[in-house]
């Protein structure tokens, strides 16, 4: 068959499908709802929305925590304790937490650590997953389509400050792409019916390049012909999954960072996994915590939690590696991402702008599992290589400010009889009695893996959660309330107190930068950080064309759990992920804030100094990588 036949059997393909989905008024599609949106708990849906958004609320300190996961004993166990403190261990942590049950959650290192601050930062629906429901006839991949568009849309509402909509640019270099993008991107807007957040379009030349300049007019032996433009959404990721465990622990669920579950409890009789034992990697600690069920959580790292239970578990973790560089903003226009869904090679390539800078990715490609993963100078070469094809702009090795790698949980169902597939979908599974494993999955769908898994330990443990799951209709701490508007009250309101090198206390203006950093990183709770930086004269910004500001260092210890300059520096502001050199460069002050915080001595300084700059060296700059390919210098 010729390639003009394939063509234009794939658009009658689209065609067919989306006049399908016309014709019924889209409600085809549609199943119906099953959020907790409609389950008829709204008083309950009230009750904790007050506790989690009172302004005066203020997280339980991190030994109290601790206290309360010691208190765990046998005769008075938690219902359940989660190991893995990403999106979805926070996520189970909350869930089971409003529906009124015991909940415990440790975390190795920090919260958001691993996979969940090292994403695309895209919440999306899955336009590749829609195109293989067409092609293949696949009803169960529609309905992951399905799933997530509405997961998405619940999202952002949740937490509006830390995600939004953000339109994306998809190129057409010839008028079948043009007709196939638009029908194909147009059946995503109706598959997402109630959900959708804004109307795809099609824009001309001339239109296209006034929305991205740096869109290249003509490539490799073609022209561009226009644009489509469609809509996902967009979070900050590792602030989403902070915010995730404080909305928990002001729902009554201790959670506790750099604990480590060193071994399982098990009862003599039944085998059943009644505990865990837990070592404090602050303190050095050892100490016991029991649990009707415990939820394994650990991302890529589960398979090593399930053979704490079991040293012969079958391996359900395929990993695989994503990475992505930081550019400068001028690579891409503020408020438009480009996504080109097919590159020579056949891989995805986008370019988002991200908190002020352009991140550009990803590949996927086998890895090995490891708790600092790094990027390979032949990935961040070929991501150059990939986006230099679309961009009229000179593509250089020197401009990477800052790159990483994740790890992509891609699960298997160790209890499935064919194992030939691996899902993007999420497994949920108890192949240990007292063990109930979730992984796989994506950031967007978080909040339903995470009832999912609740509603496994609740029939594992037999357990009688007051309510249903309440968190489709829940906002997280700092959302509730929040307007875009409001980094005014902020510019207008406060002042940024700073401390000269002479010592002399200067005011300066709280600017429209800082305002509008502190407003989407904090939500709400943005009038706390400014008071801190009015009143404690640490108003200074800590790094060079950047808005964090010093009072965030305060404010994040006494409030986020920040118990190290990395906690900082990669999950409670994005420095080291926006500007490696930059992060390296505010360390010293970081630290000499925390310390304070945190009364360290000097020896505890200095090992917080050393282990941040060994962190810093895994996220390769142009200054920290060794790199000799002229192509892109």
């Amino acid at each position: 068959m010729s390639a003009t036949a394939t063509r234009l059997r794939r658009v009658a393909a689209v065609a067919t499908a989306a006049v399908a989905v016309t014709a019924c008024g889209g409600a085809v599609l549609l199943p119906p709802s099953v959020s907790s949106n409609d389950r008829g708990v709204g008083p309950v849906v009230e009750s904790m929305r007050r506790t989690i958004s009172d302004p005066n609320a203020i997280v339980p300190s991190r030994s109290v925590q601790e206290s309360t996961l010691i208190g765990a004993s046998s005769t008075s166990p938690l219902d359940i304790l989660v190991v893995g403190g990403g999106a979805t261990g926070c996520g189970v942590a909350l869930d089971a937490a409003t529906r009124g049950l015991r909940v415990g959650l440790v975390e190795r290192e920090d919260f958001s650590s691993g996979t969940s601050s090292r994403s695309t930062k895209l919440i999306h629906g899955g336009v590749r997953y829609l195109e293989k429901a067409v092609f293949n006839l696949d009803y169960g991949q529609l309905k992951l389509v399905f799933h997530a568009l509405e997961e998405r849309k619940q999202v952002i509402e949740n937490a509006p400050h830390l995600c939004h909509a953000l339109p994306c640019m998809t190129p057409c270099f010839n008028w079948f792409e043009v007709v196939y993008y638009w029908m194909g991107l147009k059946m995503y807007d109706l598959v997402a019916g109630r959900h959708i957040l804004h109307l795809s379009r099609y824009y001309s030349v001339q239109e296209s390049i006034e929305l991205f300049p740096t869109l290249a007019r003509k490539g490799k032996d073609k022209s561009l012909r226009g644009t489509v433009v469609y809509y996902d959404g967009q979070m900050n990721d590792s602030r989403l999954n902070v915010g995730l465990a404080c909305s928990a622990a002001l729902a009554g669920a201790a959670v506790l960072n750099h604990a480590e579950v060193v071994s399982f409890l098990k009862d003599e009789g039944s085998e059943r996994i009644i505990g865990a034992k837990i070592r404090d990697n602050l303190s050095g600690q050892e100490f016991e915590t029991y649990a009707e069920v415990v939820v394994n959580a650990a991302g890529p790292f589960c398979d090593s939690v399930r053979k704490m239970a079991n040293k012969d578990a079958q391996s359900m973790i395929c990993p695989s590696s994503g990475v992505h560089v930081v550019l400068p903003d001028y690579y891409s226009p503020e408020g438009m991402g480009l996504i080109v869904p097919k590159t020579k090679d056949g891989r995805v390539v986008f370019m988002l702008p991200w908190l002020g800078r352009t991140v550009a990715g990803t590949t996927d490609s086998n890895t090995s599992i490891t708790a600092l993963p790094e990027p390979h100078e032949d990935e961040i070469q070929f991501i150059l290589d990939a986006i230099c094809d679309y961009l009229n702009v000179k593509v250089r090795r020197t401009d990477v400010l800052s790159a990483w790698s994740g790890i992509r949980p891609l699960a298997m169902d160790p209890t499935a009889k064919n194992t030939e597939s691996i899902s993007r979908d999420h497994v949920v599974c108890e192949d240990f009695p007292g063990l109930v494993t979730i992984t796989g999955g994506k950031w967007t769908t978080y909040r339903s893996m995470a009832e999912d898994a609740v509603n496994a330990a609740i029939k594992s443990g037999k357990l009688s959660p007051r309510n249903e799951c309440i968190t489709g209709n829940l906002r997280l701490v700092g959302g509730d309330g929040w307007e875009s508007s409001s980094f005014t009250v902020l510019a207008q309101q406060y002042v940024r107190m700073k401390k000269t090198h002479g010592g002399k206390v200067v005011p300066g203006v709280m600017d429209t930068a800082s305002a509008k950093h502190l407003s989407h990183a904090y939500g709400t709770l943005a009038e706390r950080v400014a008071t801190i930086a009015q009143n404690e004269t640490l108003g200074k910004r800590l790094a060079h064309g950047y808005p964090y500001l010093e009072a965030e260092v305060a404010y994040c210890a006494r409030n986020e759990y920040c118990e190290s300059a990395i906690d900082f520096i990669a999950r409670r502001s994005r420095l080291a992920f926006l500007d490696t050199d930059a992060a390296g460069r505010a360390l010293p002050r970081i630290i000499e804030i925390l310390a304070k915080e945190h009364n360290w001595d000097r020896s505890r300084q200095k090992q917080e100094m050393r282990k941040a700059r060994e962190f810093l060296e895994t996220f390769k700059s142009s200054k920290n990588a060794q790199f000799h390919d002229g192509k892109h210098q």
